[in-house]
């Protein structure tokens, strides 16, 4: 239902993107990298989180990491995961299936700018199995998803 429910999406709002499916796993960041022969930070993220009673969805480069620090001035709180259930539930994906298309619940969706970096990343497609190719400028504007500056890459957590 949930690759389908994206399916659905891109059908009706970018009808020239198609998911691409794999036979293995491509639920982790390295096992979507090594799937779809990319960098792991082309692998755009999907993170579902509580802003105080509010979910959101946070998309970053494979690579990233929430920067506390950046994400609490952004957004006035601290980052907090949903589990697994609350996931699905809101969200309509699984975990390491969650994208910002075919939700269950409209969501608001923040890009990190981690993103920028690529001509092209993958998020998810709704299953642990699929995966988007799309330019991250239109996969924005696909979602209606707002810029941030909320991650911090590995070369500068060191």
């Amino acid at each position: 239902m949930s690759l389908e429910s994206v399916r659905e999406f891109l059908r009706r709002h970018a009808p020239d993107l198609e998911p691409v499916e794999k036979p293995g796993s491509t639920a982790t960041v390295a096992e979507a990298a090594a799937a779809h022969g990319v960098q792991p930070a082309q692998i755009a993220k999907t993170l579902s989180l509580w802003l105080n009673d509010a979910v959101v969805l946070l998309v970053l480069g494979g690579d990233a990491r929430i920067d506390n620090r950046k994400y609490k001035q952004q957004f006035g709180a601290k980052a907090k995961m949903l589990d697994a259930d609350e996931v699905l539930r809101w969200t309509g994906h699984p975990v390491g299936g969650v994208c910002p298309f075919g939700l269950a619940h409209e969501l608001p969706v923040y890009a990190d700018v981690s993103l920028r970096r690529f001509d092209i990343v993958l998020p998810a497609a709704g299953s642990t199995r699929s995966a988007v190719r799309i330019a991250p400028e239109r996969l924005a504007g696909l979602v209606r998803a707002q810029w941030v500056d909320v991650a911090q890459l590995p070369q500068a957590a060191a």
